[in-house]
């Protein structure tokens, strides 16, 4: 347990925060009583004026008429004066709020100093006493619920009325202080402070009220803004894209050093396990190794050239080394060595892989380290992808026109194998990706735009992949766009679904905490827990659309509570009786909407008519200033309550949010396929078998809690949906699978470089 002084420490480690807080508070009320002060001039100068009342002698109606006319004239000059003493007045009381440093206890009062404190000076807290008292009733609520957040700045339970820094009387004696500095004649001092009174004093409760809303905005800034958890759920894509970028960011480490001449070199390629294999089939026939030729270019032809039209610059570890005198940068022969291998120069037929056959054709030490590493890793990709049934063959036929405006690309700027957004690299991956859906027609708007893609790039020397790229990203953006129209209807009934589910279960949770501790009469509680917990899932639902609508439905159930509270004061009633119209038109508004219009309706708005009927007519037995006292801990009591109900539900949202976290975690470590579900992301490609027919379709859309997923078949079938739990045991049952959720590329140059051990 801290210790006293322990807590002092800490305590005044946070007195700076809490005391810039404290004084925008006391900016705000100074704003508000400025602004209200010029009007209550207006009114003071027509009480002081008033000579109708009865009973005042002619020195004082002479006071009255001199006080009033000066005010009158010079009315700017007083407002200026008591808004600077109300502004004086509150950063005093708001210093007695924050611990001070240690300093020698002040010797107590004797009775010689009591003896010497003026009885004017008494007599005038005596009077702002009984003319503060109707203030204290009017805002006891206001009043209490500002202590309560007072405590929870200060990190106390509350701050009592005596000590809050904001109360009636500290406005009411600035007020009446300017005066007596502002009215010269000693003899009209006492003229104000009785003529301060509700509805002649400016308007305390917006000021209350502007006070309460800037200490609940700065509480939250400081215990930190949560997401809204009502319609979320928990999401970890962030940490799955992490991962992935560690994951990435290890395999361009390991193809680095590839390129480092004192790695070994990828065994087997271009015969390698895990990527191609050479194939019988027609157009994948390696050609066989040709002798050198004569003496090659000079030495300052085959000089690396600066690649005009290059995006992504070379990363200084990825580039070629220094080749061996007898090595030759194969970017400045390439024409030379297809010509010599029957390929070419500009292009390669539809579906014949070049790569191992130029990569045969070359005597051993012919090319640098660099350029073979690019030849071999090439030669793996596109015999990978060139030999993939999942890939339509109209694809494939488009993808083997890529082969050499790659390799060029590549061996200038080796940031092909290093990054995955390289628009070279990025082509390929979508090619593939698009290419498991086979096109309709050459007419396809897909098939299309792949086939203006690979167009814009297919024969160039200096080839533009950033502009083909984004000319096929606009083709599938358009599918998509086609495919959200068309399933509007399912997402939107889902997201409706959904909303209502979280809408309910969040209004149930608000109603039983606010209820927790409360003895209300069966009919309000009944009706609380029945009909208003539907009326309060609707304004959840609404609140995107309707913003404010939860706060007016919770605020309605607070005024409900309250009103069948006992009332132990007149003002309390009075103020009752004021509210009862504007709380009965929102209840009806809100049952209205949730069509409740049966005899039970009646049945409740009698009994609670009857039960104000009885707290109003209730006989009066108590001194006014028991009165007082009873109000304000009322008062004080229902503002602990609300603050704790806020609170609760604060904590309950958490406890909420860290249960699904837990249960994911649990189900993730029990459940592979509970991982698998969590995973997917829109745009990935699965495999249903069902019935032994095999269906290629593309995750579509994902609800925001992720119980529905609208998929889209291949053949532009019709779309269907699945729910979580039917989707979670297709995969557990291995009727449905993903299919390559990583990029092409990337997941055959990873395959490429697994064997090779960690370097350090």
């Amino acid at each position: 347990m801290a210790t006293p002084s322990a807590q002092t420490s800490a305590a005044r480690k946070a007195a700076p925060a809490q005391q810039a807080v404290l004084a925008e508070l006391v900016d705000i009320a100074r704003s508000h009583a400025e602004s209200g002060l010029a009007d209550m001039v207006r009114r003071v100068v027509s009480a002081l004026l008033d000579l109708t009342a009865a009973g005042l002698d002619p020195a004082t109606v002479m006071r009255r008429v001199k006080s009033g006319n000066l005010l009158k004239d010079n009315g700017y000059a007083f407002t200026h004066l008591a808004t600077s003493e109300i502004e004086a007045a509150l950063r005093r009381e708001v210093a007695r709020l924050l611990p001070r440093d240690a300093a020698p206890t002040a010797a107590p009062a004797t009775a010689v100093e009591l003896s010497l404190v003026p009885l004017e000076q008494i007599d005038q807290q005596m009077a702002l006493g009984a003319v503060s008292r109707p203030f204290d009733l009017q805002h006891s609520e206001g009043l209490a619920t500002l202590g309560v957040r007072l405590g929870l700045l200060l990190g106390r339970d509350l701050v009592r009325a005596a000590h809050n820094p904001f109360r009636p009387d500290v406005f009411l004696a600035a007020v009446d202080t300017a005066w007596r500095q502002f009215e010269p004649d000693p003899e009209a001092h006492g003229l104000v402070a009785p003529l301060l009174r509700p509805g002649l004093m400016f308007d305390l409760g917006p000021l209350y009220q502007a006070l309460i809303e800037a200490l609940v905005a700065k509480l939250k800034a400081r215990k930190g803004a949560t997401a809204d958890t009502r319609f979320s759920k928990t999401d970890d894509r962030a940490s799955r894209q992490a991962e992935r970028a560690r994951r990435d960011a290890a395999l361009a480490q390991q193809l680095r050093q590839l390129f480092d001449p004192a790695v070994p070199e990828i065994p087997n390629l271009p015969q390698g396990s895990g990527g191609w294999r050479p194939s019988t089939a027609s157009g994948f026939a390696v050609a066989p190794p040709v002798p050198a030729a004569g003496a090659g270019p000079s030495s300052a032809a085959m000089a690396p050239a600066a690649h005009p039209g290059q995006v992504y610059a070379s990363s200084g570890a990825g580039s070629a080394p220094s080749a061996a005198p007898s090595a030759q940068p194969l970017a400045h022969s390439l024409s030379e060595l297809l010509a010599r291998v029957g390929v070419a120069a500009q292009d390669a037929a539809p579906g014949v892989l070049v790569l191992p056959g130029l990569r045969a054709s070359l005597p051993q030490g012919a090319l640098s380290r660099g350029d073979e590493t690019t030849l071999d890793l090439l030669s793996r990709v596109f015999g990978s992808v060139l030999q993939d049934d999942g890939v339509a063959p109209e694809t494939r036929e488009l993808i083997g026109h890529l082969q050499l405006p790659v390799l060029r690309t590549a061996l200038r700027d080796r940031s092909f194998f290093f990054q995955e957004a390289h628009p070279a690299r990025r082509l390929l991956d979508l090619l593939s990706q698009a290419g498991w859906e086979r096109p309709l027609d050459a007419d396809d708007p897909v098939y299309r735009a792949m086939r203006r893609s690979v167009e814009r790039v297919r024969g160039q020397v200096d080839p533009e992949f950033d502009v083909a790229v984004a000319d096929l990203e606009a083709g599938l953006a358009a599918r998509d766009h086609i495919e959200e129209a068309a399933m509007a209807a399912p997402i939107a009934q889902a997201m409706r679904s959904e909303k209502r589910a979280a809408a309910e279960r969040s209004a149930r949770r608000a109603v039983a905490l606010r209820m927790a501790g409360e003895q209300l009469i069966p009919a309000v509680s009944g009706f609380l827990e029945g009909r208003w917990s539907a009326a309060l899932a609707l304004a959840y639902t609404i609140e995107d659309s309707r913003p404010g609508a939860v706060d007016n439905a919770t605020r309605t159930m607070e005024d409900l509570i309250w009103s069948v509270k006992p009332k132990a004061t007149q003002e309390q009633r009075k103020a009752l009786i004021a509210r009862l119209p504007a709380l009965l038109a929102s209840l009806n508004n809100w049952l209205d909407a949730t069509r409740w219009q049966d005899a039970e309706r009646l049945q409740f708005f009698a009994a609670l008519a009857e039960c104000h009927a009885s707290i109003v007519r209730a006989p009066i037995e108590l001194l006014p200033e028991r009165q007082l006292e009873l109000a304000l801990e009322a008062a004080q009591q229902d503002a602990l309550r609300r603050v704790a109900y806020e609170q609760a539900q604060e904590q309950e949202e958490e406890r909420e949010q860290a249960r699904l976290q837990a249960e994911e975690a649990q189900a993730a470590a029990s459940d592979p396929a509970a991982v698998a579900l969590a995973s997917l992301e829109r745009g990935m490609r699965l495999e249903l078998n069902e019935a032994h027919i095999v269906r290629r379709v593309r995750l579509a859309w994902v609800s925001p809690l992720r119980t529905l997923y609208i998929f889209s078949g291949a053949g532009r079938q019709e779309a269907f949906s699945l729910p979580a739990a039917r989707l979670g045991e297709l995969l557990r049952e291995g009727a449905m699978r993903v299919v390559a959720a990583d990029g092409v590329v990337g997941r055959i140059l990873g395959a490429a470089v697994e064997p090779m051990p960690a370097m350090v």
